[in-house]
């Protein structure tokens, strides 16, 4: 029996659709609402010297952002903006800069009287500085002290149709005004770029279904993604393909082919193809396609605004379609459809209204490319979901080829079992033999010590106890380490100063113990905190035995911060002091030279050094390399 193969592509559709409108809510938001940041100024207006082409020049105050195509449409010419910043308050050394969006086309930017930014040849089109935003960093030498006002002049020179003037001055600390630059450049110029790629990777995939299989919804998308991509790319070239205007009506005539395509391709994917609506879309686009060429031959910039509104109007008509087959025909593609196509009108009336004519209260940047871009994922889950009727006629061989899988698997897990228990009698093995060796190496080598002193003729009380303690301790680190504490440093040094305290308060010496908050640690071996521990205890012993101290410090603190990071433990007494050059580990005892093999056996630094020549005391330090966990 023959069953429906499931629907893989939308699930996983809907998923991918939803997960990027959450990344464009999430792009657009803090770049809609982003403020001044702290310490920088937004300018509002600029002293401006006009000189339209085929116009009388003008002399007057304009407000930014300021749109040369609005303000003499169809013509270019050259522009010249005086600004004058507000007095500098931060300090001469601190880094300023400017941060400029939409100067264009061609401009170069003085500062203080100094040339401080040239963005190609005034006069000459080859060159386009509004495709990015700019930043300018200002030597700290060109600013003016005391209180003075700094002073901006920029010179442009705009060509027809380009989308030339001024958007937006800022103007504070660099450090303030570079992450608003990232943030912005790559709304602007980095999702553009992604887009054209995507386009391209999925035009090219369309094109290849079409060649394979002649179904015009491949054709369709492939001419309409591999048109949307001259658009994308026009967004970041700063010098186009082919001389302006020309370039310009290639770009437009693409976008025209993009939008309407795409609502052709939504008829094709819902199998909806009323014959007045494919006519009016194939007419639209063609009409679309002449008065953009016929706006950049004869200068007049309301006939591609006239295009425009007739493509918005036809992608505007197919809506219903999509909104009956979602919630008529409750068709799940429909409802994945009437989602992006909703967007992508509304991005269309954005960039239609307020960014091409400027209507309530103007906008600088275009919407349309980031909704248009939830038409690949689109494409991508229709073919995932065609493709996947496929995988219903493997579905027998996959089933054997899963029992036969099965069986193997459960041989493999057998032998590793049988490994698995290998390797735990191999680790119980070796730590028993770090116990016998820990035991060996530290109570027995005290214990023959002991043995030494016990068998002389008249053997010193005195001596015989501190070897029976220093035994006794070594047996406690022996058995502290079989613990598991070996990524918890504090403990480990808390249940050192738990086995020494009572040797210090019978010696009447003082404990300042300063360990600071440490982060939890990679685990670390046994062995390694029993090597520390020894290193400590010696260095305890050491003060008991030599330094005639009455007071020692034990400080452990954390430096992150540090390449490689590390622990880094002191212990200062104020005895006597160390002999001359014991420092450095001349002329010293065993005791010394046994801390600093077992810290090179740690990969540790240490370091003894006395206090002050004069009044005493010695300090050790300690530095363990360790990584946070």
């Amino acid at each position: 029996m023959n069953r429906p193969a499931p629907s893989l592509g939308l699930g996983r559709l809907r998923a991918l659709l939803l997960l990027q409108l959450l990344c464009w809510l999430a792009a657009t938001a803090p770049f809609a609402h982003a403020g001044t940041p702290p310490g920088s100024t937004e300018v509002r207006w600029a002293e401006a010297s006009l000189e339209p082409d085929g116009l009388p020049p003008q002399v007057r105050q304009v407000e930014l952002p300021f749109r040369w195509d609005h303000e003499f449409p169809g013509r270019g010419g050259k522009a010249s903006y005086r600004i004058e910043l507000p007095a500098d308050a931060a300090r001469a050394d601190d880094a300023q800069a400017l941060l400029m969006s939409g100067l264009g086309n061609q401009a170069a930017v003085w500062f203080n009287g100094a040339l401080v930014a040239n963005y190609g040849t005034l006069g000459d089109p080859a060159y386009d500085a509004g495709k990015a935003n700019l930043l300018i960093p200002l030597a700290a030498a060109l600013r003016r002290g005391n209180g003075q006002a700094q002073e901006l002049h920029i010179q442009a020179t705009m060509q027809r149709q380009r989308g030339g003037g001024l958007a937006s001055v800022l103007y504070g600390p660099e450090a303030s005004l570079a992450p608003l630059h990232r943030s912005q450049q790559n709304w602007r110029n980095t999702s553009a770029i992604v887009y054209a790629v995507s386009l391209l990777l999925m035009g090219g995939l369309a094109a290849g279904l079409w060649l394979r299989q002649r179904d015009a919804l491949y054709g369709c998308f492939a001419l309409a993604a591999l048109s949307g991509v001259a658009r994308n790319l026009d967004r970041v070239l700063t010098e186009g393909l082919v001389p302006w205007p020309l370039w310009g009506a290639v770009v437009a005539v693409c976008y025209a082919f993009h939008i309407g395509l795409i609502a052709r391709f939504v008829l094709l994917v819902l199998d909806r193809n009323p014959p007045w609506l494919v006519r009016s879309i194939y007419g639209s686009l063609a009409l679309s396609v002449a008065l953009a060429c016929a706006s950049f031959a004869f200068a007049l910039p309301v006939l591609w605004t006239t295009g425009l509104a007739i493509l918005q109007v036809t992608s505007t008509i197919c809506l219903p379609y999509v909104v009956h087959g979602a919630l008529v025909a409750r068709r799940r593609i429909a409802g994945v459809l009437m989602a992006a196509g909703t967007l992508a009108i509304l991005a269309g009336a954005h960039d239609l209204l307020l960014v091409r004519m400027g209507l309530f209260g103007g906008a600088y940047y275009t919407l349309t490319s980031h909704a248009i871009f939830f038409f690949v994922m689109i494409l991508a889950g229709l073919v995932v979901e065609r493709y996947s009727r496929t995988v219903a006629d493997y579905r027998s061989l996959n089933a054997n080829l899963a029992a036969r899988v099965a069986e193997r698997e459960e041989q493999l897990r057998g032998a590793f079992e049988t490994v698995r228990k290998q390797q735990e009698e191999q680790a119980v093995l070796v730590e028993r033999q770090r116990i016998m060796r820990e035991i060996h190496d530290g109570v027995g080598s005290q214990l023959v010590g002991l043995l030494n002193v016990v068998n002389q003729p008249a053997p010193d009380r005195d001596v015989v106890e501190e070897h029976v303690k220093l035994a006794l301790d070594e047996m406690r680190m022996a058995v502290d380490s079989l613990q598991p504490m070996h990524d918890d440093l504090t403990t480990v040094l808390a249940t050192l100063r738990y086995r020494l305290q009572p040797r210090l308060d019978a010696a009447g010496i003082e404990l300042v113990w300063d360990v600071e908050v440490i982060p939890q640690l990679e685990p670390f071996a046994a062995q390694a905190a029993l090597q520390l521990q020894r290193i400590l205890l010696e260095a305890f012993t050491n003060v008991l035995k030599h330094a005639r101290a009455s007071r020692i410090v034990m400080h452990a603190s954390w430096h992150g911060d540090e390449t490689p990071p590390l622990v880094r433990i002191v212990l200062t007494d104020n005895g006597r002091g160390l002999p001359s050059a014991s420092a450095d580990g001349a002329r010293t005892g065993y005791g010394i030279a046994n801390m600093r093999t077992r810290a090179q056996s740690i990969g540790a630094r240490l370091q003894i050094e006395t206090v002050d020549a004069a009044a005493g005391g010695t300090r050790i330090r300690l530095d363990w390399p360790c990584a946070p966990a």
